[in-house]
C-alpha cells in the first residue's frame, strides 16, 4: 500500500496550490397560472440557489481536479431543497488517453428538443422537468484516442435514483411519484456495477457516435402503490436493461441535420427509438449582427403508447434567435406537437446578461390541449412562468 500512500501525499501536495472558482448564485421565482389539480400544491413559489466549481491544474496541464458542488432551497418544496456533488474527480491526461477517477458529468446525443442517447447520469427531476440537469455519477472513465476515433470506457459503480417533486412541489404527475416506494429488478439494488462504451469520431462533416449501456436503466417504470393513508402513489421499478445507440450529426454550410437511435432490452420490453431533424441558421438576418435559427425535429417510440415518455409520436418545431450583442442576448421558441392526439407542450426560453456578473433567465412552459390518454394530461393545469436572476463569479 505504500504506493497509494504516496499517490495520496503527491495529490495533497499538489492541490495545496492555486485554485479556480467559477459558478453563481441565483434567486428563482415560478408563477402559475392556474390552480393546482391538488390543493397541497402552491400557486407560486421562489427558490435560491448555489451553483459553485472549484477547479486546479498541475504537473504541467496533465493532472486537474474538479470539484463542482449544486444546492437549492425551495420554499414550499422539500424534495426541491437538496444539494448534489455535480463533480468530484481527479483528470489524467497521458499521450493518447485519458482517466477519470470520483463523480462525473457525461453527455452524449446531438438533438435539441429530447436526449434519447443520454445515459450515464441521472435526471435531476425537481430542478426542471426538460431532463436538462443531472446528477453526478460515480465512475471510473478510460478515454483512448487514435486516428480513426475516441473510445470511452466507463465503470459505474454506483447507482443514482432519479429526484422527483414532493407532495407540495409543482408541476408533477397525478398521481405523484413517491421515491421512497422505488425498488429494483437486482437484487443489489443501487450497488449494481454497471458498465457503458463509447466510440466517437468525425468523418468529413460527419460526427458520429457508437453507443453501449448495460446496467440500471436511468429512466424507470411506474408502478401504483396504496400508501397507509388511502393515497395512490406511483412506485419508481428500475429494470437492468441493455442498450444501444447511435448518434449522427451533419454539418452542411447553414444546416444541421441530427440523428439519435436506441434499442433497448429488458425483462419487460424490447423496442426501439429515435428522434431526429435539422437546424438551419440564417446568419446576420436583415443585415443585423443576429442570427435566426429555424429547427424541426420528430420523435417517436414504437412503444406508442404504452412509452414510459410522452414523446412517443411527436413533432418539435422552434425558432433560436441569437443577437449576438454585448449583454449575449438569446431566445429559443418552440412547440412539442403529438400528431396522434393534439397534445402540445409550448416552451419559451429566453436569457440576458445584465451588465458583467448578472444573468437574467425566463422560461414560459403552456400545456394546451393535454389528451386524457397522454402521459402530459396530469400537467394540464401546470403551466407556469419561470423567472431567474443570477450572480456569477
Amino acid at each position: 500500500m505504500k504506493w497509494l500512500t504516496g499517490l495520496l501525499l503527491s495529490l495533497g501536495f499538489s492541490l495545496a496550490g492555486a485554485w479556480e472558482l467559477s459558478g453563481n448564485a441565483a434567486i428563482e421565482g415560478r408563477g402559475f397560472f392556474q390552480d393546482p389539480l391538488d390543493s397541497r400544491q402552491y400557486d407560486n413559489d421562489y427558490s435560491l440557489s448555489l451553483d459553485p466549481e472549484w477547479a486546479h491544474e498541475w504537473d504541467e496541464g496533465r493532472q486537474s481536479f474538479v470539484l463542482h458542488l449544486f444546492g437549492r432551497l425551495d420554499r414550499h418544496d422539500d424534495e426541491r431543497s437538496h444539494w448534489d456533488v455535480r463533480e468530484l474527480q481527479w483528470i489524467y491526461a497521458g499521450d493518447g488517453w485519458e482517466t477519470r477517477l470520483g463523480i462525473g458529468k457525461v453527455y452524449w446525443g446531438v438533438t435539441e428538443a429530447m436526449h434519447l442517447v443520454d445515459i450515464i447520469n441521472q435526471t435531476d427531476l425537481v430542478e426542471n422537468i426538460d431532463g436538462e440537469q443531472k446528477l453526478g455519477q460515480p465512475m471510473a472513465k478510460l478515454s483512448l484516442e487514435r486516428d480513426w476515433g475516441t473510445l470511452d470506457f466507463f465503470l459505474l459503480p454506483y447507482f443514482r435514483e432519479r429526484t422527483f417533486p414532493g407532495v407540495e412541489g409543482r408541476p408533477r404527475t397525478q398521481p405523484r411519484i413517491e421515491p421512497d416506494q422505488a425498488f429494483y429488478e437486482s437484487s443489489r439494488e443501487e450497488r449494481h456495477l454497471d458498465f457503458a462504451a463509447r466510440w466517437s469520431h468525425y468523418i468529413g462533416e460527419w460526427d458520429i457516435g457508437l453507443s453501449y449501456f448495460r446496467g440500471t436503466g436511468r429512466d424507470p417504470l411506474f408502478v401504483p402503490r396504496l400508501l397507509p393513508g388511502g393515497e395512490v402513489v406511483l412506485a419508481p421499478y428500475y429494470e437492468i436493461i441493455d442498450q444501444a445507440s447511435l448518434d449522427l450529426q451533419a454539418t452542411l454550410g447553414e444546416w444541421l441535420w441530427k440523428l439519435e437511435v436506441m434499442y433497448r432490452d429488458s425483462s419487460s420490453d424490447r423496442f426501439t427509438a429515435a428522434t431526429g431533424g435539422f437546424e438551419y441558421t440564417r446568419v446576420g438576418i436583415f443585415d443585423s449582427e443576429a442570427d435566426l435559427g429555424i429547427v424541426g425535429e420528430f420523435m417517436l417510440d414504437e412503444r406508442g403508447d404504452e412509452a414510459t415518455t410522452p414523446f412517443n409520436h411527436d413533432l418539435f418545431a422552434g425558432l433560436r434567435w441569437t443577437a449576438n450583442d454585448a449583454q449575449s442576448l438569446e431566445i429559443l421558441f418552440g412547440a412539442i406537437v403529438d400528431w396522434e392526439n393534439g397534445s402540445t407542450l409550448i416552451n419559451l426560453e429566453a436569457s440576458r446578461r445584465l451588465g458583467q456578473d448578472y444573468r437574467l433567465n425566463v422560461q414560459l412552459r403552456s400545456w394546451v390541449n393535454a389528451d386524457k390518454n397522454d402521459l402530459q394530461y396530469g400537467f394540464r393545469q401546470d403551466s407556469y412562468l419561470q423567472v431567474e436572476l443570477a450572480r456569477y463569479f
